[in-house]
């Protein structure tokens, strides 16, 4: 059964932040909230928590995964990003934006585009996910909660924790989050919004 923590969502108690990122460095799979909806959350290299989400998710290998970072020094590190799309990203994040480029060789490559070999990277604006995001000290695999026969993203922590009770470990939840996911724009080759979401595409146009 999956454990269930309220977070506070300005100050989260350091105790619960612990507990999320053990269980992720155990190889587990949690939710957490974010700055557009919640998500499902693992360790990058954790290839079985990586089967887990496209299990829960059907989710096929053209599918872009997203890598959530703290800041510039990580995402550097996970994509190859020219001056103009350096600049772009920067006026956007953070913020409820996923951006697609081209992977570094640090990224695993079951998680990359498996014709394109791109992968999601995103600096959200959110208390709980930058303490997660701290305590663990990398970048964190992540996947929009969007079930298969479902139209929206989940918004109910409780509820999240009643549907998905035996196939995620920890449900993290400091209230409703929204039910749109990031604008997503695919930067490796110009400029294309792929997925109008919770940001404002007007900056791309």
């Amino acid at each position: 059964m999956a454990k269930y923590l309220d977070v506070h969502p300005v100050n989260p108690q350091p105790r619960a932040i612990a507990e999320a990122v053990r269980v992720l460095r155990s190889g587990g799979l949690i939710v957490y909230p974010t700055d557009s909806c919640f998500a499902l959350g693992a360790m990058m290299g954790e290839q079985r928590a990586l089967e887990r989400i496209r299990e829960i998710r059907k989710l096929d290998h053209r599918h872009h995964f997203t890598l959530v970072c703290a800041d510039f020094a990580q995402l550097g590190q996970l994509v190859n990003i020219g001056n103009a799309a350096f600049r772009l990203v920067k006026s956007c994040t953070p913020g409820p934006y996923t951006f697609i480029l081209p992977a570094t060789k640090e990224v695993p490559r079951r998680l990359l585009h498996a014709k394109k070999h791109t992968v999601g990277v995103r600096i959200p604006k959110h208390t709980v996910v930058q303490a997660l995001l701290s305590e663990l000290g990398e970048p964190l695999l992540s996947s929009t909660l969007l079930l298969p026969d479902q139209e929206e993203p989940l918004t109910d922590g409780w509820t999240i924790k009643e549907e998905l009770d035996h196939v995620v470990d920890i449900v993290l939840d400091s209230g409703d989050c929204g039910t749109e996911p990031t604008t997503v724009v695919d930067l490796s080759d110009g400029v294309e919004v792929v997925r109008v979401g919770a940001g404002d595409v007007s900056r791309f146009e």
